[in-house]
């Protein structure tokens, strides 16, 4: 039985991938640089460690990382301080009915820390949820399922009684490899046939993912 839902943020939440992605190529432009879209959706769950490997190997080892980090997460902020932070379709009323009949709920997700917690609360979804799991806390990230673990540890919960809301690929695998049931909402990349094999449900919007608690949960 289903006790505990575990969200995912960035993509699954919060519809920040795109506004990301857009933000990248502004920085990379102005090096004279440019980031195609596939390059970016193998960034997509990944902890920002993994992120510096990859772009040191596709932009050379004295790419400005860091200063690329803090310039992106700076555009990203502005944009949402500016236009508010963007929640993805359906994820008010799942909420809302998860927090009604009782679930636990908690964010496991590769970004760090102070950027988790200024997005939930800037995005008015904080109160819903026990506690959060973060990129910066775990030594593995996704698609290690360490995060996952850690978050049903932190919830007091089996395995067996945890979901795993995600988009992304790594954290399919996060979820899989931890044997905890993973419901997929793909956001900008649907996941290739070997990780859908690995998912319980592939939803379109998180409207679809409450349906189906409502159906599995009753």
């Amino acid at each position: 039985m289903i006790k505990a839902v575990i969200f995912d943020m960035d993509g699954l939440m919060i519809d920040s991938e795109r506004v990301t992605y857009e933000c990248y190529k502004v920085y990379l432009n102005s090096l004279g640089l440019d980031m195609t879209e596939d390059f970016y959706k193998t960034l997509l769950g990944q902890t920002i460690n993994v992120c510096r490997d990859k772009f040191l190997r596709q932009y050379g080892k004295d790419f400005p990382y860091d200063e690329c980090i803090k310039r992106v997460h700076e555009m990203v902020d502005g944009r949402f301080r500016a236009e508010g932070v963007p929640l993805k379709n359906g994820l008010l009323e799942l909420l809302k009915y998860l927090k009604k009949n009782k679930f636990k709920m908690i964010v496991a997700t590769s970004s760090e820390r102070k950027r988790v917690d200024a997005i939930l609360k800037r995005g008015g979804i904080s109160e819903y949820f026990d506690a959060s799991i973060c990129g910066d806390e775990v030594e593995k990230g996704k698609p290690d399922p360490e995060v996952f673990l850690k978050a049903c540890e932190k919830l007091k919960i089996s395995t067996e009684e945890a979901m795993v809301l995600e988009d992304s690929e790594a954290g399919i695998q996060a979820a899989y490899d931890g044997k905890i049931k993973v419901i997929c909402v793909p956001d900008m990349k649907y996941p290739a046939d070997n990780y859908v094999e690995m998912t319980t449900r592939i939803c379109k919007d998180l409207a679809e993912v409450k349906k189906y608690m409502e159906q599995c949960c009753q």
